[in-house]
């Protein structure tokens, strides 16, 4: 057995549609196909592959039965030590355009000896979340601003 790749995460979430609409809106999914699961989500796709799961982040008979009783914190909190999900982005520049226009806070900073440029910011449950772009597509001012 060998693993190839991470498939999905799972956030509960407190609002369903306001995150939604923040990986929609802000970060460029799209939602798609689910199955007909007896609890309310979504599946939110990159391309032809749903990456991020949602499910309400509430006490359910029907989420209990299906993800065990040890998920049910009901508060849209994680409780496990994962700190972040990351994505890899392309378009730098549209991308610090969208998510000023949204009034998301974010941090930015370029990695040490590697032509990586990250953004750090929370989804409305406080999920935080990292968006890695290729450095080479920020300008000579902006690699000097976000040097560490």
């Amino acid at each position: 057995m060998s693993l190839a790749t991470l498939d999905h995460v799972l956030i509960r979430a407190r609002d369903l549609d306001e995150t939604r609409d923040f990986f929609v809106n802000v970060l460029g999914f799209t939602v798609g196909k689910r199955p007909p699961f007896k609890f309310d989500g979504y599946w939110l796709y990159l391309g032809d592959k749903p990456v991020v799961h949602l499910a309400k982040a509430t006490v359910d008979t029907e989420l209990s039965d299906y993800f065990g009783e040890d998920n049910q914190t009901g508060d849209g909190e994680g409780n496990s030590a994962v700190d972040h999900v990351a994505f890899h982005g392309t378009g730098i520049d549209e991308f610090a355009n969208r998510i000023e226009a949204h009034e998301i806070a974010c941090v930015r900073r370029n990695v040490p000896l590697t032509d990586l440029h990250q953004f750090f910011l929370h989804d409305p449950n406080g999920v935080k979340v990292e968006i890695n772009f290729d450095a080479k597509e920020l300008s000579e001012a902006d690699r000097e601003k976000y040097e560490n």
